[in-house]
């Protein structure tokens, strides 16, 4: 049997007819850079996640760029950051003009520690980004009152949590801005890059609606050096058709995490996806971690076996080559290093049939009967 990581074709085709009624009706409309498509979708989600504005720009990445560009950082301004996570939370700080502070993961979650973030402010703190990871929110509460209580920003990055809450606030509801990406594999993926932007500032959206093209809120005459970076119309239409969807999708993903739970209980060695915090994990991935020191095995004997997996992430940021200037050692962050080579991520797409998730389990099993 195979079983993909990911079916993007089982998911288009269940909604094929609307979704090319949706592009041909936006290619006869002639309006294919922002217009009406992109002001209707970018409203729909401000609804979703219970924000004031949302702004649409040309994917995960330029939102975390933007954002981070919209506090004008000054040389040495440094922004604080888990390290395990993508790569893109890294490097869009750095292209904005920011240095990243990477801090380490809770123990009992691969989201950031709080406690680590108060310990890393100095005063070049302009703004902190924790990472909404896989699905599930990061500790909101105590990472705004650290933000409150040092007068730093809060952008977080919820590239893999649409949908996912904290408590029962929705996340990109919750700092200053959401970051959010459309990329193909996530919960709410588009038919190539895009992202956007949330708040409940007026303040932060005008500033981002005007980086977004290239620093001018009147044509031609540009106030600060900004960024071409905008949501095609034909990818927002899409994925207005899409958003219709989502709740349904999650729910699917969390049904399939249910049985996972219940099929590991008591499978010595593998420990399934923490739920220390409270709210809506929406599982974009639902990774486990091998506690045996034999990881790579299991996904080589997965793979072997038709089953699609993923190693998320096996360097944490403070680790790769690009960010060896900021002087971080192996051993300095300990809870991400471990789960970096802990971790992996296996199939939980909304279409997994139980014959597919069986297959996995057993799998699974049998590999473990072996160690």
């Amino acid at each position: 049997m195979q079983v993909p990581l990911l079916d993007l074709k089982a998911q288009y085709q269940a909604l094929r007819e609307p979704i090319l009624a949706a592009v041909d009706e936006t290619f006869a409309s002639g309006a294919w850079i922002m217009g009406p498509k992109v002001k209707t979708f970018e409203e729909e989600v401000a609804s979703y996640v219970h924000a004031k504005a949302a702004i649409g720009c040309a994917s995960g990445t330029d939102a975390l760029l933007l954002s981070v560009r919209a506090l004008d950082p000054k040389p040495g301004d440094e922004v604080i950051a888990p390290a395990f996570t993508f790569f893109a939370t890294g490097g869009a700080t750095v292209n904005a003009g920011a240095t990243p502070v990477f801090v380490d993961s809770q123990e009992d979650s691969f989201n950031v520690d709080p406690a680590a973030i108060e310990r890393a402010i100095t005063p070049k703190t302009r703004a902190i980004i924790p990472v909404h990871l896989f699905g599930q929110s990061a500790d909101m509460d105590p990472i705004m009152a650290i933000a409150k209580k040092h007068n730093l920003a809060v952008i977080e990055d919820a590239a893999q949590s649409i949908g996912c809450t904290y408590g029962d606030r929705p996340v990109g509801s919750i700092g200053d801005v959401g970051c959010f990406s459309f990329y193909p594999s996530k919960n709410l993926g588009g038919n190539g890059d895009g992202g956007i932007i949330t708040t409940n500032s007026a303040e932060w959206e005008d500033k981002l609606r005007v980086l977004r093209v290239h620093g001018a809120k009147k044509k031609y005459l540009n106030e600060v050096i900004g960024f071409n970076s905008r949501l095609d119309a034909v990818h927002a239409a899409i994925l207005s058709v899409k958003l219709k969807h989502l709740d349904d999708w999650c729910a699917a993903r969390q049904a399939n995490a249910a049985r996972y739970d219940e099929a590991f209980k008591g499978v010595d060695g593998i420990a399934t996806p923490p739920r220390a915090i409270p709210g809506n994990h929406v599982f974009n991935q639902y990774t486990i971690r091998v506690k045996r020191g034999s990881r790579d095995a299991l996904q080589a004997h997965l793979k072997e076996n038709g089953i699609g997996c993923e190693i998320y992430y096996p360097y944490p940021l403070h680790l790769v080559p690009a960010f060896g200037n900021l002087g971080y050692e192996k051993g300095s962050l300990p809870v991400c290093e471990q789960q970096a080579v802990e971790a992996l991520s296996i199939p939980i797409f909304p279409e997994m049939n139980s014959d597919q998730q069986g297959y996995v389990v057993e799998t699974i099993k049998n590999w473990v009967k072996t160690q």
